[in-house]
């Protein structure tokens, strides 16, 4: 594939490999659950989204220090580069670590330190998003962003990521607009588990310029033709899709479809340490099991980095 990709839907606490897991387990004097990384990996195996996140919470207990979070993202920045990756729009969840008392200001310096320096060390340029936790009270989300906006760190943006069904984007309304207000770009995970509906609330209520995962709008003709007319882009996580049972296999997987229809689809890993591989193993995995072609490939590729919030310059030398 002769175009660079931009991963646009990672989540970095996602990317928390066993062997990390255990070295900063070390490291922070944390105990830990498991015998040993065989225990671990065989604890990876998820029926939905929450049986999941139980587990994606719980290994979190090892991120401590400004060192542990920097170490977190340099390893990813190293990973993607080798997959091809040389832009990326990392998502982060400050309230998961806020709420185990780590200080926020650890959890910032630590990623901006790493993403100031990925270009130089890496050849990806980067960026950060916030995510709400959707699943928690709505004045915690109101908080965070307080206090991510007072900070004065390098985030571009604000999104709403954790358990959907049952939280439906209308929730975060008032955190959205001063989000958006205050100058972040605003994406929202809608119609993975939730329904279209979710979708629609996200363009409507919270403005949304991207949605995180969206394979639901399939179920809703009117839906597909808005995201078509108005080329909003889908970050689809294929892999992940299958491991969390949104679909049952990947050749079911409905990725061609969508970009039949003229959807504006981008391929990412989601939680790539969790869900069986990094970007370009889901686009192995989806040429083996899809028969994904050069040219959709490339169709994708071009399509991560139209739907990136980078620069114009930025976008232009990458699509060079």
């Amino acid at each position: 594939m002769s175009t660079p990709l931009a991963e646009l839907h990672m989540h970095i606490e996602g990317s928390l490999e066993p062997e990390l897991i255990f070295a900063l387990a070390e490291r922070n004097k944390v105990e830990l659950p498991y015998r040993d990384l065989d225990d671990l990996r065989g604890r990876y195996e998820f029926s939905d989204l929450q049986s999941f996140l139980d587990l994606y919470f719980a290994n979190m207990a090892v991120l401590r220090t400004e060192q542990d979070f920097a170490d977190l993202a340099r390893a990813y920045f190293a990973r993607a580069a080798a997959g091809g990756v040389q832009h990326a729009e990392i998502f982060f969840n400050p309230q998961a670590h806020t709420a185990r008392g780590v200080p926020l200001r650890a959890v910032l310096d630590g990623l901006a330190d790493a993403v100031r320096a990925s270009e130089a060390e890496f050849g990806v340029s980067s960026d950060l998003i916030a995510a709400v936790l959707r699943d928690r009270p709505v004045p915690e989300a109101e908080a965070m962003l307080d206090e991510v906006l007072r900070l004065d760190v390098p985030v571009l943006g604000l999104g709403l990521d954790s358990a959907e069904v049952g939280y439906p984007p209308s929730l975060f309304v008032d955190v959205f607009a001063r989000a958006r207000a205050n100058g972040l770009h605003t994406v929202a995970h809608a119609g993975e588990e939730g329904p279209p509906d979710y979708i629609w609330q996200a363009l409507d209520l919270l403005e949304v310029e991207r949605i995180d995962h969206g394979v639901r709008c399939l179920e809703d003709e009117a839906l597909i033709a808005r995201l078509v007319d108005e080329q909003i882009p889908l970050t689809v996580c294929p892999l992940s899709n299958v491991w969390l049972k949104v679909v049952d296999t990947l050749a079911e997987h409905p990725l061609r479809r969508m970009l039949e229809a003229g959807l504006l689809v981008t391929v990412n890993s989601d939680d790539p340490a969790y869900f069986g591989g990094y970007v370009d193993d889901n686009f192995a995995r989806l040429q083996a099991e899809l028969g994904l072609t050069e040219q959709e490939r490339e169709t994708l590729a071009r399509n991560s980095i139209r739907a990136s919030f980078a620069s114009p310059e930025r976008k232009a030398a990458l699509l060079g």
